[in-house]
Formats: structure tokens, C-alpha cells, sequence
């Protein structure tokens, strides 16, 4: 049996269900960092907003890093791999054309979490939205202008 790739590997035993609650991480291309200049990461937000606006999922929280983005969403519609498919595609289209890159943007496949039902989903909101503070990019979180959570008060 031939050896599969990283990407492929990652799509072993995966399995998404609609109004279940996932942990997604994507990763830029080399671990580029991109969004450091964030207009390019706001590109990124929109497709976030898009695949709500469409029905595919709900994002509860999300952050975008330099390098990559972890976020939270309860599936409505679709698989998991559509929907990251679509995301990466789109926000790659207009990242591209936004700094007049060309190529990829990022890695292929991407890194999911079930959550189980009993998990804390604003303990897993406040993991995803504290990145910048551990990664040591800000002191505050307020001062950190490529996140968001449907909770107040995180």
C-alpha cells in the first residue's frame, strides 16, 4: 500500500455530522505569516461570515494568527471538508488579489476536533481567542484586532 501524505492522513477515520460542534485549525503555506498585516486577515473573517450568511455552520469563535487560524463552528450543512475547501479557497482568491500574490496560500488539508457533548464550549471559545496572548503578539486581548466569540464577556 502506497504511503499517504499528511493531508491524506488527516482525512483518515474522519467523520463530521451536521449541529455537532468542531475545533478547526488551518495553516498557511511554510508557515507564512501572512496575517501579520491585517487587512489581508479580515479577508480571512469574511469567509467566516460567509459560511454563516450560507447556512454551512455557525462560528461560536474564532482567531486569526499570523501563520493560521483556529475556528469554531456547530456544522449546520455540508461536511467538514466543503466547508474548508470553500474557505480556504475564497479567502485565498482574495488574499491573492488583495497583496498581489500569487499560488498557494495554504497548507493542504486542515486539523479538526470533535467536541464532545459534555465539553465546555466556552472554555474551548476562550482557548481558541486567547492564541495571540500565549503566541506573546499582544498583552491584552482587546489589543488583538483578529478575533471574535459569540459570548460576551470571554
Amino acid at each position: 500500500m502506497p504511503e499517504l501524505s499528511a493531508s491524506h492522513r488527516l482525512r483518515l477515520g474522519r467523520y463530521d455530522e451536521p449541529n455537532r460542534v468542531y475545533l478547526l485549525t488551518a495553516n498557511t503555506l511554510y508557515r507564512e505569516r501572512v496575517f501579520k498585516e491585517f487587512a489581508l486577515g479580515r479577508l480571512v473573517v469574511d469567509q467566516f461570515r460567509n459560511a454563516q450568511e450560507q447556512g454551512l455552520a455557525d462560528s461560536l469563535a474564532w482567531v486569526v494568527m499570523p501563520d493560521h487560524f483556529h475556528w469554531l463552528i456547530d456544522l449546520k450543512r455540508g461536511s467538514l471538508s466543503e466547508l474548508m475547501q470553500r474557505s480556504k479557497s475564497l479567502s485565498a482568491r482574495a488574499v491573492n488579489l488583495a497583496a498581489g500574490r500569487t499560488g498557494s496560500l495554504w497548507q493542504q488539508g486542515f486539523h479538526d476536533r470533535a467536541l464532545r457533548r459534555e465539553d465546555d464550549l466556552v472554555k474551548m471559545a476562550r482557548y481558541v481567542v486567547a492564541n495571540p496572548l500565549r503566541a506573546g503578539l499582544v498583552d491584552k486581548l482587546g489589543n488583538y484586532p483578529l478575533w471574535d466569540a459569540v459570548w460576551v464577556g470571554l
